[in-house]
């Protein structure tokens, strides 16, 4: 299956959050969203979020995030695991002295998860490489 390419305008200035810019009406090129944002075709998902344990993070209730699951766990990156057999999406913290992994909200409402050997299941679905907000 090939990612069928989709065009859309690219404007190549930044747009000012500030005040307007006399070269607002300067359109470049296009762009192809598929090609910019999904490194890796047959191993990339889309997810809704579900939840507020990532708001500090950036990420809300009802964003969707592009997860790529060709990449392998990293320490202080955010990952989507299931654990006991419950999806989940936190920041990973991997303690190679301790031998210990720990998953961290972003949202001190939520309390730290250590993955044990008492976890029935763990397994790294994938790491989140794009959010995309709705407004």
């Amino acid at each position: 299956m090939e990612l069928l390419a989709i065009e859309i305008p690219y404007f190549e200035i930044g747009v000012k959050a500030g005040f307007p810019s006399p070269a607002a009406d300067f359109m470049g090129e296009s762009i192809d969203l598929n090609r910019e944002l999904i490194k890796n075709q047959f191993e990339t998902f889309v997810v809704k979020v579900d939840g507020d344990s990532m708001k500090d993070a950036g990420i809300h209730h009802g964003d969707r995030m592009l997860v790529d699951r060709s990449l392998p766990p990293e320490d202080d990156k955010i990952f989507v695991c299931c654990i006991d057999g419950d999806f989940t999406v936190k920041r990973m913290r991997i303690d190679k002295a301790n031998q210990k992994v720990w998953l961290l909200a972003e949202n001190d409402a939520y309390p730290p998860i250590e993955v044990t050997p008492e976890n029935e299941s763990f397994l790294v679905w994938g790491k989140v490489v794009h959010v995309i907000k709705s407004f």
